[in-house]
């Protein structure tokens, strides 16, 4: 993954108190929230907030002196650079999946439609403004199956997929019933059809994977099984489908199995899927399932629903040749047995395999095998038509045995038992557990919005070992965690916790669209990127994927944050940077921010009004 640059297996610097979060959040509820973002429009939330937040704020903001404001960067020094809204046609700036950028790259294999980050003197510079009347999205699980319009205004997919059950337009918001393509009459009726083949129900599957997953239905109705998806579709003509996902407070990122890899590890994902996705499975080789099966964990399920299953009744539909459609499933059935899947089950328009546990298990015909010693080093690798080695056999399943969830959230992860995360051991994965736990009981006890549905869409921008994550384990929230592309490759043993997230280098912009996350955490995120790329290209994609009003809390050295305040200071963000709970001879500080609300006004001539 690049130079090792932190250590997993130190200590856990510990995310110190919420003081100030608490009383900024909720002095932006009262004064931002009711005002600006929507409540009070005639949203029922109205209603709602003040019970859910019940935040007193001169009574919270209880400092002792070993949580002592850190003095300002000296006044003698220059003022903040005051960053500019950008113009209100980048409001759903992506900059990585930029529709002008993409149409100059090849159509083959989806290369056009995988990330195309600009050069440096192309990047934006400027914050990227909400669309005109913006509101707070709904609360989860209300936010599941209602959108507001003026979030994601686009309505394309309301025609385009209207007898398919995808999404409604009602008034000022979107309604989601839950269908999809191939389950029209409701995600959960699908899935109890899974739940009767795949263990869904005893936690032996927490951790799925839907590629071209639309709206992302199928991981909004698996959530309150207990199951995690990790959802992905490109930026392409079904427009925002992403972006709807996201708002309705599911996981998912922009993504297409095109040219390189997925920026996931090996041996991830419990449960993969494609309702409906139309990738060509079966052309390059093969390709495409063989990354499947990289991502795959020995054991693992593989649902295809859609084209060529049941092909005898859809050929019509479809518009295809029997021949041709009796042809792609006898590839695939091919393919699937030379990656050592048994089909277990074909039933109307739903076939399931699982990949076989061990490679004892799997007396495969001659294959073609990888040659790279790391399948998880996929960051911008080119993808390859060869098979991922089983990993050795541990318990009799490759890689080593995991849990049910959720006992498997604080076991230690095979990777770690078997020494394969340098620097770790499984002594210091439990105290980094201990020491997470502390410090995620300080955020509960001090701001009570942790842990409710204020903060549902959450980041961990250097997420180590996923104890961040795992601390906030619950149904209200999920964590992103992501992996720097230079720090230890700890991704593998995130997801054997149960947990999901994704490799990222910080000098480019993630794959989401803005507005997407509502708590972001950088923990020694700047010492990390120091001397990389500029601090405030990271500062400025934080801000473009950070919601109105969404919290960001940085952990680092006060060198390095004094560095980052100064380039906040000028992003409309409302800041106060603190000692570590240690005390002030802790060099390690804590800088805590709150986005301010504002919007894109009216777009006159060469005119373009910003609305607070």
């Amino acid at each position: 993954m690049g130079t090792k640059h932190n250590s997993p297996g130190n200590k856990a610097r510990s995310p110190v108190s919420i003081f100030v979060v608490l009383g900024l959040c909720c002095f932006f509820y009262l004064l931002g929230a009711w005002r600006k973002g929507g409540f009070g429009k005639g949203s029922s939330i109205a209603v709602e907030i003040p019970k859910q937040t019940d935040c007193p704020v001169m009574s919270t903001l209880n400092f002792e002196p070993q949580h002592n404001y850190v003095p300002e960067i000296d006044s003698s020094e220059p003022k903040a650079k005051v960053f500019k809204p950008c113009d209100a046609q980048y409001t759903d700036y992506t900059p990585c999946q930029e529709q002008d950028r993409a149409m100059t790259f090849p159509r083959e294999n989806m290369n056009y439609r995988e990330r195309h980050c600009p050069p440096e003197e192309e990047k934006l510079r400027c914050l990227i403004p909400a669309p005109r009347g913006y509101l707070t999205p709904f609360s989860w699980p209300k936010s599941r199956d209602y959108v507001y319009y003026a979030n994601v205004p686009h309505k394309s997919l309301t025609v385009e997929k209207a007898v398919q059950n995808w999404v409604q337009f009602q008034g000022n918001v979107f309604k989601f019933p839950g269908g999809g393509t191939m389950f029209p009459q409701g995600a959960d009726a699908y899935i109890d059809e899974l739940a009767s083949v795949i263990p869904i129900a005893d936690g032996s599957v927490r951790t799925a994977l839907d590629t071209g997953c639309g709206v992302a239905s199928w991981g909004a109705y698996l959530l309150k099984r207990n199951v995690l998806a990790m959802s992905f579709a490109p930026k392409d003509n079904h427009e925002a489908q992403v972006q709807f996902a996201l708002e309705r407070g599911v996981p998912a990122i922009i993504g297409v199995l095109g040219t390189i890899s997925l920026p996931y590890p090996s041996s991830a994902f419990d449960m993969a899927q494609c309702s409906r996705c139309l990738i060509p499975w079966t052309s390059n080789d093969g390709m495409y399932l063989m990354e499947v099966d990289r991502v795959l964990r020995p054991g693992g399920y593989w649902i295809l629903s859609g084209p060529p299953i049941n092909w005898k009744t859809y050929y019509r539909t479809w518009k295809r040749s029997k021949e041709d459609l009796k042809a792609e499933q006898r590839n695939i059935e091919e393919l699937a047995e030379l990656l050592c899947w048994e089909k277990k089950y074909e039933k109307g328009d739903i076939a399931i395999w699982r990949k076989k546990v061990n490679a004892k298990s799997c007396q495969r015909k001659s294959a073609k095998f990888c040659k790279s010693d790391d399948a998880d080093n996929v960051w911008y690798k080119k993808m390859e038509a060869c098979i991922t080695p089983l990993p050795d056999a541990m318990n009799e399943i490759a890689g080593g045995e995991l849990k049910k969830f959720p006992d498997r959230l604080f076991a230690v992860p095979p990777r770690i038992a078997r020494g394969s995360v340098s620097g770790v051991t499984t002594e210091s994965y439990h105290e980094d557990n201990k020491q997470w736990k502390k410090h995620v009981n300080v955020y509960r006890r001090i701001n009570r919005l942790i842990g409710t549905t204020r903060y549902r869409n959450i980041m961990d921008m250097n997420a180590g070992l996923g104890g961040f994550a795992a601390a906030l384990e619950s149904p209200k929230s999920w964590v992103m965690n992501v992996v720097p592309t230079i720090a230890e490759n700890t991704l593998g043993a995130i997801y054997e916790r149960g947990l999901i997230g994704i490799y990222h280098d910080w000098c480019e912009g993630f794959s989401t669209y803005p507005r997407t996350y509502d708590l972001i955490h950088a923990n020694g995120l700047f010492s990390l990127y120091q001397n990389r790329c500029e601090f405030v290209d990271i500062l400025l994609e934080m801000d473009r994927i950070l919601r109105p009003e969404g919290t960001v809390i940085f952990r680092d050295e006060v060198d390095v944050l004094n560095k980052v305040a100064k380039v906040v200071g000028g992003m409309r963000w409302d800041a106060k940077m603190m000692d570590h709970d240690d005390g002030p001879l802790v060099p390690e500080k804590i800088l805590v921010a709150v986005k301010q609300y504002w919007h894109g006004g009216s777009n006159e001539g060469n005119n373009t009004s910003y609305d607070e």
